[in-house]
This record gives C-alpha cells, sequence and structure tokens, in this order.
C-alpha cells in the first residue's frame, strides 16, 4: 500500500531530477523511493529522531499538524511517545498509539515536540515522569518545541528559562511563571527554543522548520502536497480580528485555566528549573 509520505518522496525525488523523461503514473507508483533515495540531491535527506509528546486529553490538532508537515521529512524517524504505550485519548475523543515510552524514547532526540490542552495540559505540569523526561530529552535537543499551551509544560520543565516564547494567545500571560520572555507571535523563536501559537499554528511552525531542515524548495512540494492554502470562512482567527464580544467571551473561558496553570507551573518549576 502507498502511504502519503512515499508519494512526497516520489514528488520531492521528481523536482530533483527534472529534466529526465515524465514516467507514468504505472510507473510512478512501481519507482516510489520508499527505500532508495539515492536520487534526491545533497541535504534533502536527513536522518532526524523527532518525538512528539501526547499525554492524556491533549489537543489532537496541535500535535497533527505539526506531524503531518514534519514527517515529510525524508530520512527522518518520528516517535509518537507517552509514558506508557497504551492508548492515549485526545481532549476531542481520538485515540493515538504511541510508538515509544519514555523509556523506549531514543536518547538524543533532534526534534521534541510538546503539544498543548486543557485539563489533561494542566495534569501533564504536574507529573514527575513526564517533567522528567522533558528535562532529560530537552536537555540534548537539537530543537525544543511546542505548539499551544504545550509551552507551559515545557516551562513547567524548566526548559524556557530566559528564552521567547509563545503559547495560545490567551495563555501568554502565565509564560512569565516559568522565566520565560512571554512574546507574541504566531512562530516565536529563541536561540534552539521554538513556540507556537495556538492550534494550527502547529502547521506553519512544522513547515517553516521543514524549510529550515531542508530548503524552500522541498518544503514547497510538502505544502502543496498537503494543499495548505487556508481560505477560512470567518475572519475571527485573533483577538485583534475578532469581534470584540467574540474576543471577551473567549477570553473569559481562560480566567480559571490561567489561574490553575499560574498555580501548578510555580510549583513545578520552582522544582525543575534548576534540577
Amino acid at each position: 500500500m502507498i502511504s502519503k509520505r512515499d508519494l512526497l518522496i516520489a514528488s520531492v525525488v521528481g523536482v530533483a531530477s527534472a529534466g529526465l523523461r515524465a514516467a507514468s503514473a504505472a510507473e510512478t507508483v512501481q519507482q516510489l523511493p520508499t527505500d532508495d533515495m539515492a536520487k534526491a540531491p545533497p541535504g534533502w535527506v536527513g536522518k532526524e529522531q523527532i518525538a512528539f509528546i501526547v499525554y492524556p486529553e491533549f489537543t489532537a490538532l496541535d500535535m497533527v499538524g505539526a506531524h503531518a508537515m514534519l514527517s515529510g521529512l525524508m530520512g527522518s524517524t518520528v516517535h509518537i511517545v507517552a509514558k506508557t504505550r497504551d492508548i492515549v485519548k485526545s481532549d476531542s475523543g481520538l485515540q493515538f498509539l504511541p510508538s515509544a515510552s519514555f523509556e523506549e524514547c531514543p536518547r538524543d532526540l533532534d526534534i521534541i515536540c510538546v503539544p498543548g490542552g486543557a485539563n489533561g495540559t494542566l495534569a501533564a505540569m504536574q507529573d514527575d515522569a513526564t517533567l522528567r523526561f522533558l528535562k532529560d530529552r530537552g536537555s540534548r535537543a537539537k530543537f525544543v518545541t511546542s505548539v499551544c499551551t504545550g509551552s507551559l509544560v515545557l516551562g513547567a520543565a524548566g526548559l524556557l528559562t530566559g528564552y521567547k516564547a509563545t503559547s495560545h494567545w490567551a495563555t501568554i500571560p502565565v509564560l512569565p511563571t516559568f522565566g520565560a520572555d512571554a512574546t507574541e507571535g504566531r512562530i516565536v523563536r529563541d536561540r534552539n527554543r521554538i513556540t507556537a501559537g495556538g492550534v494550527t499554528a502547529g502547521i506553519d511552525f512544522g513547515l517553516s522548520l521543514v524549510g529550515q531542515l531542508r530548503d524552500r524548495q522541498y518544503a514547497e512540494v510538502v505544502q502543496l502536497m498537503a494543499q495548505y492554502a487556508p481560505e477560512p470562512p470567518y475572519d475571527a482567527g485573533t483577538p485583534e480580528k475578532a469581534p470584540p464580544d467574540v474576543t471577551k467571551m473567549t477570553r473569559d473561558m481562560f480566567v480559571d485555566f490561567n489561574k490553575l496553570a499560574d498555580q501548578v507551573g510555580r510549583d513545578a518549576y520552582s522544582k525543575y528549573r534548576d534540577g
């Protein structure tokens, strides 16, 4: 069976092989370079070890959007990591089967990414095993990243101290609790820390990192394969663009969450910032 990643590899190699005769659809299917990527130009095949951390009640799109982009990196290995290999249910009810437990996850990672959530995120911020794992792998990872409120989990593990960082727009005020420089932005980069804003920002973060690790043309193939050209039916995706009553209503939904995040975050951060 041919996967979307197989098609992506074929497309990228096809771009690299411009000038060769065009293969028929049947020939393309038969020649998909699922094991042999020798035709790709230098720099287009890597060997990144990528880990997405999942935990009960995380927000699925936080992870899936970034995963859809980064899994297009030829030569990379993507791990879905949780405390155990038991099924993890997201906050929308989608179920995920981890490919590795904390103990099984490679010790040295190129990219570690933490998605956000609400109650699940608060629980993750209080879970010693999760924070110890992040503190350990994050201390050596080439890129330490998050989507949405996943940055609060990074912060609780002491991984954002002294770094610019962002989060979901409504939870950015919590970031200074962790010694972070709270910064507005859909993608915020500070040295090897990359934090993305709310939910859909994970797609942009993932695609931008693909371009950094490969090149622009490679990233454009990934974008085109995903047909990522958003045209939302409403223009209320940021507090600045949403009607004031909608912004207020949404901001009010986060009042209790932010109070709890600040409380549990302080407790965790005091333990993990120096440890």
